[in-house]
């Protein structure tokens, strides 16, 4: 479960008129050396916990006073789950978790690194907790989450942990490039913390701590934290954070809740519910989030799902400062809620968003159409590129549009029709059916605007545009077209 939203990076379209034209930063260069090494004291990724782990982990739920009893921590295919040790109703509660388990801002501040950083106010949320994380670690027996922390993956499939080779098989697609910024973004954390922190504090960190295991415990926090607990809320939930993610679940509703329990309810407990009907021995499934793409699912938690409501693509539109009119549009664009820069997410299958088309109208004016950004029409110019503005804005937005996502299918190593043969062979590793589930949606979407476009183009003769509409307004336009002329 994600815990921050990095920066990403998109194809960006930037339009320098006249003449209309794009620029595009697609992300083309192969992929910067990364060492993905788990850390030392890491096991195989795929590696299950031990039946030896897993007892003790249920030994110190139960001691901690974790409800447990119809749910239990098990091996399954996802690698652990929670299995129902009966039949279950939807809505039943199946894991109470104490606040005292949890490591959060609040277990920073009560713990070494807390007191040596003061308190760890001055961290990131996440940073915080990811060296709380690396620092019970690396106290082994002694740490007081030591059970849970056995039975903690070392790896994910998420793209983070992906060797050179395999993010080859990525290349051109905007994952790649997100993946990449968001592995510098950990790295530059790293190199500040373990100058300030790690470094100045060796009692606590007395072993070696290495932007591999930064990243670890970044990848942890991003997989497994719910992806409602973010900023300062952001907290590991032992037990209930091994529930599993169903594309069968729909269900908008959450399937948790903090709530008070104890005298006067002072303790938070963090309760766990069923989405659906359980039979006992089924695993226990929730639905992490309806609104991530198959791109975030990948990074976050390394897997994506057949729905083709996840695969999307992120155009961003830019208005130049080269723009002879830049302040003008500038100014336009920041009165109906935008900016220099806007980013519109398109979903396959689904229509344009809203106010794509009336941005790239604003961001293709130039020449004759240029009347209309007048001071005089400052406060209804918006309302008029809603609609068709002049056939050569028109031809315009589906030149560059075409052009760009020409541009960004060049970039794949491979064709839609290749990923969907490749994808019929059997066995294939995990991360390649990731790879190939992204690329091609992406290209997919790619292929769905570009289709958009060149109707769009075929039609441009049968549009009605701001002239003919000013007219019609004016009663200068007779039921078949024609211009009326009054005589004096």
């Amino acid at each position: 479960m994600a815990t921050l939203q990095p920066q990403h990076h998109h194809l960006l379209l930037r339009h320098r008129p006249p003449p209309p034209r794009l620029r595009l930063r697609l992300p083309t260069r192969p992929p910067r050396p990364h060492r993905l090494l788990p850390p030392a004291r890491a096991v195989s990724a795929a590696a299950a916990a031990s039946t030896a782990a897993l007892e003790d982990f249920r030994r110190w739920l139960s001691s901690q006073g974790a409800v447990e009893g119809k749910a239990f921590p098990a091996a399954v295919p996802e690698g652990l789950g929670l299995v129902a040790a009966r039949d279950l109703p939807r809505g039943e509660v199946v894991a109470e978790v104490p606040k005292k388990l949890w490591m959060d801002a609040d277990a920073v501040a009560a713990s070494d690194i807390g007191r040596a950083c003061g308190g760890g106010g001055g961290l990131r949320p996440w940073v915080a907790v990811a060296l709380l994380l690396l620092r019970e670690v690396a106290r082994g027996a002694d740490s007081p989450w030591a059970p849970y922390l056995a039975i903690l993956p070392r790896q994910t499939d998420s793209t983070i942990f992906w060797s050179e080779e395999e993010l080859l098989e990525i290349q051109g697609t905007q994952l790649l490039s997100t993946t990449v910024g968001v592995k510098e973004y950990v790295q530059s954390e790293f190199e500040s913390v373990e100058a300030e922190i790690i470094n100045a504090n060796k009692d606590l960190f007395p072993g070696t701590i290495t932007s591999d295991d930064f990243l670890w415990a970044f990848g942890i926090l991003r997989s497994r934290v719910f992806p409602e607990l973010r900023g300062d809320k952001l907290a590991l939930i032992p037990f209930a954070d091994l529930v599993n993610h169903s594309p069968t679940i729909t269900s908008e509703g959450s399937s948790w809740e903090i709530k008070g329990k104890g005298l006067f309810g002072r303790e938070a407990m963090f309760s766990l519910r069923t989405s659906v009907d359980v039979k006992s021995g089924e695993q226990i499934y929730i639905q992490y989030d309806l609104d991530k793409s198959n791109a975030e699912l990948a990074l976050d938690y390394g897997f994506i799902e057949s729905n083709s409501s996840r695969d999307s693509y992120t155009v961003t539109l830019e208005i130049s400062e080269s723009d002879p009119f830049y302040g003008d549009k500038l100014d336009i664009a920041e009165l109906n809620g935008l900016g220099e820069t806007a980013y519109f997410d398109i979903v396959l299958d689904e229509p344009l968003p809203s106010q794509m088309l009336t941005y790239l109208r604003l961001l293709c004016i130039g020449g004759t159409d240029a009347f209309i950004l007048e001071a005089l029409f400052r406060n209804s110019v918006w309302g008029h590129l809603e609609l068709p503005l002049s056939p050569d804005n028109e031809e315009s937005i589906c030149q560059v549009m075409r052009d760009a996502c020409k541009s960004a299918l060049d970039a794949y190593q491979t064709t839609i029709q290749e990923d969907e043969e490749i994808s019929q062979r059997e066995n294939l590793p995990p991360r390649l059916k990731i790879a190939i589930g992204v690329r091609a949606g992406e290209k997919k979407v790619l292929q769905q605007i570009d289709d958009i476009f060149k109707q769009r183009e075929e039609e441009l003769d049968g549009l009605e545009y701001y002239q003919e509409r000013r007219l019609k307004d004016l009663g200068l336009v007779g039921d078949n077209g024609e211009i009326i002329f009054w005589e004096t």
